[in-house]
């Protein structure tokens, strides 16, 4: 049986201020806010975050992003709804997520810096390292997504 696990911005809140200065850098960034969301949910969907998934899919359907992209993301490769500047975001994201696997290959990076410019390719990979590591604190205490108050 699981028991409860700590709430960390309840034992040491101060342990989130630099994740709250990063974000606050990410979403004030060259990225657009759907970019933003792009990245912060796909990331939590590899990284089997639902706090996170369930939270940012209500930011971004409230700030106009559209449900059926929000639907599809998972198989986005698979999908018309994404532009090219998207799919290179989205192809980033899942490469520095995963990134022992092959780590953000030089092909790719090529191709953000060519789209983006190396300041928006900054602001992309920071805002991928930042998402992760709230990932990773949902997933090591366990949050859990409460439901929608009707």
């Amino acid at each position: 049986m699981d028991s409860e696990r700590i709430n960390i911005s309840v034992v040491r809140p101060q342990a989130y201020t630099p994740l709250f200065k990063l974000d606050k850098f990410c979403r004030e960034s060259a990225l657009t806010t759907t970019e933003y969301f792009l990245i912060e949910i796909r990331a939590s969907q590899i990284n089997g975050c639902a706090y996170c998934v369930q939270m940012h899919v209500k930011e971004a359907i409230e700030k106009g992003e559209k449900q059926y992209r929000l639907h599809a993301l998972s198989q986005w490769e698979e999908t018309p709804f994404f532009t090219p500047e998207e799919g290179i975001i989205l192809a980033m994201t899942e490469e520095i997520t995963l990134i022992s696997q092959q780590g953000l290959t030089n092909e790719l990076y090529a191709k953000a810096i060519a789209a983006f410019g190396a300041e928006k390719v900054a602001d992309i990979i920071m805002t991928i390292i930042n998402i992760n590591a709230w990932n990773r604190i949902g997933r090591a205490t366990r949050m859990t997504p409460q439901p929608a108050q009707s």
